[in-house]
């Protein structure tokens, strides 16, 4: 079985004097050299999120030569952006990523055609977006949009790059339905199913180090060039697996799951992988509280249990006076339970109240049948009662 695969990309008609000059260190590459830049040249990739995997690969692929590069992202440049977000400096703060982006690329090289496109992907949109690219790279960091592009590529036909990380760790494949020579599979022939609700932090929760970015970033743009290019083995059918830490790579084989069901339209996605369980749902109706009405309580003098279910990490960041820390990890083995008090209602709060929710059903079940959760965790309550908070 042949382990290349035919270039994605027709090559331009030619380079100009300029584009020589630029990618000479490429044109003296005998795997790439005038042929696989005019085809750098000719391509159209999509890169969703301007963010921590969104960085690295729209700079260098611009760097690369690659003609056009299309930007989703509706999101703006927020200052805890910029530990890893290297596309954006302190003067894009409050500005829209897409727009910090071009300005950026423009700089790397004004040659790229960049094209923005400020809106939230979704099911009304994604096939049609992507059916103007040659291929797609995905950064993003929710199970939603994972599964919204998978499933849009393979009904666009197109193929595409998927990164991932989370604090020291970083995953890459490439997924592509429709690979010549029978190699076809996709995001769900890896991941047929999203983790239950909760049980995977994203990186605003769990944390990234900034570099791991630049680490996975760097692995996706080159199988970008490499699949637009001919060149090389793709990571088709292989899972690499980055572990800063220890220093190493490996792969694992992927391969087509025959149960894997035919795409055939595109669902609903937040409805599908779900931000909170069937469980916490029903927990916390009629037991959620307002950052306005925990203060009245505080101010009440009511004995309760302030209970924040938070990581040690995030507590030292920031916190609510008179809490308690009793990560969400020590409630689910049984060890935080044995902590909470039983005399007194227990409030419970995390950074956004997805985790708070996930722990109000755990306790419910346990017989804390008076216990609520903060709406909104403590990014709620700083905007409302400490806007002086620092926050992460």
């Amino acid at each position: 079985m042949p382990r290349s695969l035919p270039p994605l990309v027709e090559p331009a008609d030619e380079l100009t004097r300029d584009e020589v000059a630029r990618y000479s260190r490429h044109l003296i590459i005998p795997d790439v050299g005038v042929q696989g830049q005019k085809r750098l040249k000719n391509a159209r990739v999509l890169v969703i999120g301007a963010g921590g995997l969104g960085a690295p690969t729209l700079l260098y692929l611009a760097a690369a030569g690659v003609g056009t590069l299309g930007i989703v992202d509706f999101d703006v440049v927020e200052e805890s952006n910029l530990q890893r977000q290297v596309i954006h400096g302190v003067s894009d703060i409050g500005r829209a990523k897409a727009q910090s982006a071009r300005d950026s690329i423009a700089e790397v090289n004004p040659l790229v055609q960049v094209r923005l496109h400020q809106q939230r992907l979704d099911r009304s949109n994604a096939v049609e977006l992507f059916a103007q690219y040659d291929l797609v790279l995905d950064g993003t960091d929710n199970f939603a949009t994972r599964y919204l592009v998978n499933d849009a590529a393979v009904l666009a036909r197109k193929p595409y790059i998927w990164g991932s990380i989370y604090r020291f760790e970083g995953q890459v494949s490439v997924f592509w339905e429709d690979a010549p020579h029978g190699r076809g599979l996709n995001y769900r022939d890896l991941y047929p199913d999203p983790p239950p609700p909760g049980l995977v932090p994203s990186c605003a929760e769990g944390g990234v180090l900034g570099v791991l970015c630049a680490s996975i970033g760097s692995v996706m743009s080159t199988e970008a060039i490499k699949l637009i290019t001919g060149i090389g083995e793709p990571l088709l059918g292989r899972l690499m697996i980055y572990d800063a830490l220890e220093m190493s790579y490996r792969t694992i084989a992927i391969r087509k799951d025959p149960s894997t069901p035919a795409i055939t339209e595109l669902i609903d996605y937040e409805a599908f992988c779900g931000s909170v369980s069937e469980d916490a749902v029903a927990a916390t109706v009629g037991s959620t509280i307002t950052p306005v009405e925990l203060r009245a309580l505080l101010d009440s003098g009511q004995r309760l249990a302030l209970i924040d279910v938070r990581e040690p990490g995030e507590w030292a960041i920031n916190h609510i006076d008179g809490a308690q820390l009793v990560p969400q990890s020590t409630i689910n083995t049984g060890e935080g339970l044995a902590r909470l008090p039983q005399d007194r209602m227990s409030v419970l709060y995390c950074k956004t109240g997805v985790r708070s929710a996930q722990v109000l059903a755990t306790l419910k079940k346990a017989g804390f049948a008076d216990a609520v959760h903060l709406q909104g965790g403590i990014v709620a309550w700083a905007k409302q009662m400490q806007p002086d908070m620092v926050m992460y």
